[in-house]
């Protein structure tokens, strides 16, 4: 056994279903966001993160696996630091956020939830920002064509992104990103 299936195990028992996804399902997804973080050798919190980064929906996937009145059973399964880069992450309206980044001073989080606005620590810029290229460069590294369709976006923001990126999740962006045409 896998040791993320118990986690997926109890997800599923929280009534999420099998969502389908851009290459196949959500949970595959979920693990390739996973085992990127692993590889880049993000801490244990970022990584559990990884395998349920959408759980509450995001402003470019919009269905929810659980409500966010479960917030505390996802923090029971993954740890409330892991639970909370989640919310974080799932709360992102991306499109007010995405330009602000490497750009405005201060740097404001637009919470797509709350509507409300926060400054965020340096510690959620880098889960924030580390979270955000392992899932879109899962995705390119999986479909050539959504690579293709997004990736002047993704060269601009992880470029602005930049200071609060691994080395690792740079390299494996330019990786991917690099042109094929």
């Amino acid at each position: 056994m896998r040791s993320y299936d118990d986690k997926f195990q109890r997800l599923s028992d929280l009534g999420a279903g099998d969502f389908a996804h851009l290459n196949g399902s959500l949970e595959e997804h979920f693990v390739g966001v996973y085992d990127l973080l692993v590889e880049w050798n993000a801490a244990r919190p970022l990584q559990d993160a990884g395998l349920f980064h959408a759980a509450y929906g995001t402003s470019g996937f919009t269905d929810q696996m659980v409500s966010l009145d479960q917030r505390h059973l996802i923090a029971e399964i993954i740890g409330e630091e892991a639970e909370a880069i989640v919310y974080l992450y799932c709360s992102c309206d991306r499109d007010v956020f995405w330009p602000r980044i490497g750009v405005a001073e201060p740097l404001l989080f637009k919470d797509r939830f709350s509507d409300t606005e926060l400054e965020p620590s340096q510690q959620q810029l880098r889960e924030f920002c580390e979270l955000t290229a392992a899932n879109e460069l899962q995705l390119a590294a999986a479909d050539p064509s959504f690579a293709d369709q997004y990736r002047a976006e993704f060269i601009d923001v992880f470029a602005r992104m930049a200071p609060w990126l691994t080395l690792q999740a740079t390299a494996y962006s330019r990786s991917v990103l690099r042109s094929t045409g």
